[in-house]
Order: structure tokens, then sequence, then C-alpha cells
């Protein structure tokens, strides 16, 4: 008995998550999802901080947009 419902409990999570999944995006839709308010770099003060914290972290300025192998040779 405890099994089964074990398996029961098992498989309503399976069924949860699929039915979470996916979905599709109508052309109507877009518009919104493509909205200013939705981009994540939308507030420039925002990602400085970010920026700040990430390079505290990591004890490294910069570096962002530049390539390279780290090796100054470029």
């Amino acid at each position: 008995m405890r099994r089964s419902s074990a398996l029961v409990a098992l498989l309503l999570v399976f069924v949860a998550i699929g039915a979470t999944g996916c979905t599709t995006v109508q052309p109507w839709e877009r518009a919104t999802l493509s909205s200013y308010s939705m981009r994540p770099d939308r507030d420039p003060l925002a990602q400085a901080m970010a920026e700040h914290i990430y390079f505290s972290r990591e004890s490294a300025a910069g570096g962002r947009s530049v390539g390279g192998s780290g090796c100054g040779c470029n």
C-alpha cells in the first residue's frame, strides 16, 4: 500500500512538471514579451550596481566586453 501511494505521488509530480513546461507564444503575444519593461537591461543604475557587485566578488575590473585570452596578446 505504501509503495503504490509513493508511485502515485511520483506520477503526479511528473504530470505537474510536464503540464507547466512548454507553451507556444502567439504572434500577438510577442509584443508584450518584447516590450521595454521586459528587458533585463532597462535600468542602467541596476545594471551598473550588478556589475560592481560581480567584479567585487571576482576581484577584477572590466573585461566584460574585451575579448582575448587573458595573457595580453589579444
